[in-house]
């Protein structure tokens, strides 16, 4: 909330048009995904679902009735997540 219209505008434009395909294959090394399943900015379906088939050592972690900025909403809850993956 604290960031420039523009500065805004540019990040929406770069995620929203780049293809990390190729780039999650080649990751081989654990990697958490944290989704709240009622994301409405980046819905999970489009995102998360896709991602997680595509890491070698993905984890999904999925918060059932989440939003979009769960570190913002559900911090509890995603300090635990954090703590017990860098744990395992």
């Amino acid at each position: 909330m604290l960031c420039g219209f523009k500065n805004a505008y540019d990040c929406i434009k770069a995620f929203s048009e780049t293809d990390f395909t190729e780039d999650l294959k080649k990751m081989d090394i654990p990697v958490l995904l944290l989704h709240g399943e009622k994301d409405q900015i980046v819905p999970i379906v489009a995102s998360a679902e896709v991602g997680i088939k595509l890491l070698k050592k993905g984890t999904l972690k999925v918060y059932p009735g989440g939003a979009h900025a769960l570190p913002n909403t559900e911090i509890d809850k995603v300090n635990q997540d954090l703590l017990d993956f860098l744990k395992a």
